[in-house]
């Protein structure tokens, strides 16, 4: 990848396009994220950067935690992430990746935890439809059939049945970046991304631009 940041969501608004149009964004606060350790061919067998976003209390920060973070020079970091990306060499450590790598127009992808819904139904988890709603009905919104009969007299493998919803990794893909203001490290994206208010994600340049 070319870019990449660790953002938090802020929240959506609503904006308006040089055309009058008005675009519903979210507002991501991008960075600065610090540059803690570089990964090498010689060392690692691979190129990447590690970085850090967000500041952690220093009663929160274990002795490994706090030796990594002495050894870059940098304060601690709630978040670490690693990128691979194609100029890592040029980064040195204590180096800081900013909202500015974005710009208008950019397309990107975005990575987080979804939000949970909890034990959910099959209608509302698998969009599934619900039996007849009449008095003498006793199928409403429950689970239909589970399998085909005595053969194979068991339910198969991957049968879409209610169970813990959302929680889980997504990554929305092909999301365009409508304005940056790099002095307030804002990111604003056209449409929704994954996860609550507060929650961090990653950005990164779309793999499908």
């Amino acid at each position: 990848m070319k870019k990449a940041i660790i953002a938090k969501k802020i929240g959506m608004t609503q904006v308006f396009s040089e055309s009058g149009n008005l675009v519903p964004v979210t507002v991501l606060e991008a960075g600065p994220c610090v540059v803690i350790q570089k990964k090498t061919v010689e060392n690692d067998g691979y190129s990447a950067v590690q970085v850090g976003f967000s500041e952690k209390r220093t009663k929160l920060v274990n002795k490994p935690e706090a030796g990594h973070f002495a050894k870059a020079g940098v304060t601690a970091k709630k978040f670490i992430k690693e990128f691979k990306l194609e100029n890592s060499d040029s980064y040195e450590i204590g180096s800081e990746i900013k909202a500015d790598v974005f710009e208008a127009g950019d397309k990107i992808d975005a990575s987080g935890t979804s939000k949970g819904k909890g034990f959910q139904g099959a209608i509302k988890r698998h969009g599934q439809h619900r039996g007849p709603m009449a008095h003498g009905s006793k199928y409403h919104r429950a689970l239909g059939s589970l399998s085909s009969g005595t053969t194979p007299g068991r339910v198969k493998k991957g049968k879409k049945m209610p169970g813990h919803m959302g929680a889980v990794k997504i990554t929305i893909q092909n999301l365009e970046v409508v304005s940056v203001d790099a002095e307030k490290n804002l990111v604003l994206v056209k449409g929704a991304v994954p996860g609550p208010k507060g929650s961090v994600l990653v950005i990164r340049d779309s793999v499908k631009a």
